[in-house]
Parts: C-alpha cells; sequence; structure tokens
C-alpha cells in the first residue's frame, strides 16, 4: 500500500483503462435492474449542504438555512463482498475489470468486493466533479460518513491505512446525453469528455480522479418537485416511477434512464498487506481519527473545540472542509 501512495495524488491520478465491451449479452442488465429495485437517492449518503461540501462543490450551491436539494438520481447495491442480487456476478466476477484493476496497480491482490448502480433520469448536469469514498484499514462505508473518509484521505494523514481500490463504470444508455467527463492527469488540467457509449466501461483510480455525470435527456427536460431524501425509484410493470412518500412524482420509459454499474475492488500490494487488512492487525478507530484531525487543525492555527458529537458536528466538517479542500 505505502509503496503505491507514493505513485499517486490528486494532481496525478492512475491513467484509466478503457474497456469496449464488458457483457457479451448486455441484455442481462435489464433484468438486473428490475429485479434490484427500488433504489433510493444517492444522497442518502449526506444529511446537509455541509456533508455535501465536503465530497463536492455541488455542496456550495444552497443556502444552509434551507432544505438541500434532491436530485432524482437514484443507486442500489447489487454486492458487497457477495451478491445481492441474484445475477451480478456477471460483473462481481468479471474477468477483464479483474485484470484491468492489476494493470491499473502495476500487479497486487485484487478482492472485489461492491457491485451498485446510478440511475439517472433526465437531468441537468448537477455535479461539478467529485471523488469516490475511499476505505481505511478499520473505517469504512460500513459503519461511518461518506464525508468523514473523504475528509481522511484528502487529508494525508491516514495513508498508513488507506485500502487502494479499482473502480470499473460500464454504461448502459442510448438516448440523449449522459456522457461522462474525467480529470486524468488531474483537476487543474483538461479532463476527457467520453460519450456515454453502452456496454462500455472505464476502469479507473476514482479515489483520486475527478470525475462526474453529463446532463441526461433533452434540454426541456421537467425535473420531479420536492424531492426528500425519502424518495425511490421504482419498477412499475413496465415503465420507473419517481416515489415520494406513495406520491408518484414522474414516470419514465425504460430507455430514458441513464444506467451506470460500477465495480470496485479492493487492490493490496502484497498478501501480508491483505492479511494485515483481514486480520485487523492496525486498525482505525473513531477516537483515534478525531483526535487526529483535531491536532491538524490545532497545527494549522485554527484549533476548535471537541465536538460532542463528530459525526454530526457541522461547524467540525466545515472547519475541516476549509482545511482539506484542493
Amino acid at each position: 500500500m505505502d509503496c503505491y501512495k507514493a505513485l499517486v495524488s490528486f494532481d496525478r491520478p492512475r491513467a484509466p483503462i478503457v474497456i469496449d465491451r464488458v457483457l457479451p449479452d448486455p441484455a442481462v442488465v435489464r433484468e438486473l435492474l428490475i429485479r434490484g429495485a427500488p433504489y433510493w437517492t444517492v444522497q442518502r449518503y449526506v444529511k446537509n449542504l455541509s456533508e455535501l461540501a465536503a465530497l463536492s462543490d455541488a455542496g456550495k450551491q444552497g443556502r444552509k438555512d434551507r432544505p438541500m436539494f434532491i436530485a432524482p438520481w437514484f443507486r442500489g447495491d447489487w454486492a458487497h463482498g457477495e451478491p445481492l442480487v441474484e445475477g451480478v456476478e456477471v460483473f462481481l466476477n468479471h474477468d477483464r475489470f479483474r485484470s484491468a484493476a492489476r494493470e491499473l496497480f502495476e500487479g497486487g491482490v485484487v478482492v472485489p468486493q461492491l457491485v451498485y448502480v446510478n440511475l439517472n433520469p433526465p437531468i441537468a448536469r448537477v455535479d461539478p466533479g467529485h471523488v469516490d469514498i475511499p476505505a481505511f484499514r478499520g473505517i469504512d462505508r460500513t459503519r461511518h460518513p461518506a464525508w468523514l473518509l473523504t475528509t481522511m484521505l484528502r487529508s494525508g494523514l491516514f495513508d498508513r491505512w488507506y485500502v487502494p481500490s479499482a473502480t470499473a463504470v460500464a454504461w448502459y444508455y442510448e438516448g440523449e446525453g449522459g456522457g461522462f467527463t474525467y480529470w486524468p492527469d488531474g483537476p487543474h488540467d483538461a479532463p476527457v469528455h467520453r460519450t456515454c457509449i453502452s456496454n462500455s466501461a472505464v476502469v479507473g483510480d476514482n479515489d483520486y480522479m475527478l470525475h462526474r455525470v453529463e446532463a441526461v435527456g433533452p434540454e426541456d427536460r421537467t425535473l420531479p418537485k420536492r424531492l426528500t431524501l425519502n424518495s425511490q425509484l421504482r419498477w412499475d410493470d413496465d415503465r420507473w416511477e419517481v416515489v415520494e412518500q406513495g406520491d408518484v412524482r414522474a414516470r419514465y420509459q425504460f430507455e430514458e434512464v441513464r444506467v451506470s454499474v460500477s465495480w470496485k475492488a479492493q487492490v493490496f500490494a502484497d498478501a501480508a498487506q491483505l492479511a494485515l487488512y483481514e486480520n485487523h492487525q492496525d486498525d482505525l478507530n473513531l477516537d483515534q481519527v478525531v483526535d487526529m484531525l483535531l491536532t491538524d487543525l490545532a497545527t494549522r492555527g485554527t484549533p476548535i473545540t471537541p465536538p460532542k458529537a463528530p459525526l454530526h458536528d457541522r461547524p467540525f466538517i466545515e472547519a475541516l472542509t476549509a482545511a482539506h479542500r484542493p
């Protein structure tokens, strides 16, 4: 892991790898989508604009004293260590994804971990760019919020515990828009704009490589209004429905919804690093993380009172975001 970290940064992520054909029969994706429904809003990873701002500049839009705008952008998990939806093995055990991850990291032990899906009904571009949610030994998304994990990676304080990951993003959409923009040479250089080519994929170091989804659908699209973190995207016989507490806010044909399937694998430098992760011999705990972050703020000349509830304390989150946003 340490040798990996020396080679990569937000300004110099690993060069992504393009896969032109992911599945021999992409029709199975429709079956998986219907089987895995319903889907929840992706913004359930965050509770307010302070947490969103730690992940993306999208959090700078809107007023802190008003409810956070909830976009019609939905997500569901298909695998987490093991299949959660029947048939997801076509992605979870994908040989080309594995070999691309090994190529991306110049070797190592590749352990597939996650498969999840993003569904975008017609929507304007709402994300200026983001990186994915990282993981650390003892601290990951299963028990800790996304804002904390992203802040930990940006701070550079926890590199010793960081678990590198490779991400393959595959698309299934042939409608208007829905492209993928990414910054393979860092956020300060020119991005690559990739058309949404169905059944193709890009495998990248997405914990470090900035990327975003472009607008989906025609310019005269109409967004469903007044969505909350409880909104869902459901399949109803032959169409998608955006549902808010039993109220159908929008309906879409299957082909109108942009689909991307993400595969994530942990990549360990060698068997010893894998054993260290599996045996929990050198795990972080939350108290340790908070103490290190508070010490860092004090060193920077911006000390704050230790929060009673650090995972939800907005002044604490905002101080860390100000210190560690690039």
